[in-house]
């Protein structure tokens, strides 16, 4: 790998926004807490100080989980895109997040314990982005063109939706409740004690991603050329589908669907690094996804007062432009 000293530059500037992304998060609520609430609530907590219960309840289960949420999706976007050549791809477009929500919406709304339960949940989202995953690696090797591929992806999200709506119709009030406040995505479901399993979860599919450099390396040069230079693309592909199921569906499972932050940053990364390989947009990807959500998320908590706006909300505000653009730019 070639890093160019406009390459460590551009990482020295992610290292040093991320913990000012992270600090403006923490300090954007309406009660006023500084850095020091911060250290104290991770290392020095006392449960009779209010500054560092909220910090350490409240603060800072949010603040990992737009952390989580904005880096996991856009390594997952990252992996879609360059295993169907498609610039375009990402988990949310192309019916993973569908996928991810249609078993939650099961977990939800059956009336189960056991599928209602923190686990089942999580068991449901992982199950769900994978078999979608699985179903559009199919498709993928039945139609070559891009845009069928992407067809077929909201087509399955058309699909997976009226499913939900189905749900919707026969389930209760208090569970229809639960999966509509669900749908919209928050970052303020996690609790403190459940940073350690998240946490888990989360770096195992990092670190799965970072294991697969080499053959996405390999896939930029096209499948028919990767399988020449011995890559197994059978089986790459599903580890790939794999790790972004694992990615996906854990932030699915917590956040609700979360849209195009896995369709934008992989691009903006792009465009930024001007490389194709996937040891430094990976983790920019990761720097950057985190940034972006951390950002939003702050200004979400800024306007809470005059108007309470979801994270699917403002991150399609976002989001949408930005793709048109990038779409706008490919077609030139």
């Amino acid at each position: 790998m070639i890093v160019t000293k406009r390459h460590k530059w551009i990482l020295l500037g992610f290292v040093v926004l991320f913990p000012l992304a992270g600090i403006l998060h923490f300090m954007s609520g309406h009660l006023d807490l500084g850095s020091s609430d911060l250290w104290n609530a991770l290392f020095h907590f006392d449960p009779e100080n209010t500054n560092q219960l909220i910090a350490r309840e409240v603060r800072i289960p949010r603040m990992f989980t737009a952390i989580i949420a904005g880096a996991g999706l856009s390594v997952a976007g990252l992996l879609m895109q360059t295993l169907f050549n498609n610039p375009l791809a990402g988990p949310y477009v192309l019916g993973i997040n569908s996928g991810a929500s249609l078993f939650v919406a099961f977990s939800i709304m059956t009336g189960i314990p056991f599928l209602s339960s923190d686990f089942g949940i999580i068991t449901n989202a992982l199950l769900g982005a994978l078999v979608f995953g699985l179903i559009i690696s199919v498709f993928s090797e039945i139609v070559r063109s891009q845009i069928s591929l992407l067809l077929i992806g909201i087509m399955l999200g058309s699909f997976t939706g009226a499913i939900v709506s189905l749900l919707e119709v026969s389930s209760d009030s208090s569970e229809l409740k639960v999966f509509t406040i669900w749908s919209l995505g928050s970052l303020s479901r996690i609790q403190f004690e459940q940073i350690p399993l998240i946490s888990s979860i989360f770096f195992a599919g990092i670190l799965g991603s970072i294991l697969l450099i080499k053959p996405l390396n390999l896939l930029v040069l096209g499948q028919e050329q990767a399988k020449l230079l011995g890559l197994n693309y059978r089986r790459m592909r599903f580890f790939i589908i794999g790790v972004t199921a694992i990615l996906t569906g854990i932030i699915t499972a917590y956040c609700g669907p979360i849209a195009f932050v896995g369709l934008a940053v992989p691009n903006l990364v792009r465009i930024l690094l001007k490389t194709q390989h996937h040891g430094l947009l990976i983790v920019s990807c990761a720097f950057i996804g985190g940034i972006f959500v951390l950002l939003c998320d702050a200004l979400i908590q800024v306007m809470e007062n005059s108007m309470l706006i979801p994270i699917n909300v403002l991150t399609s505000l976002i989001g949408a432009p930005i793709v048109v653009l990038l779409i706008l730019r490919k077609l030139r």
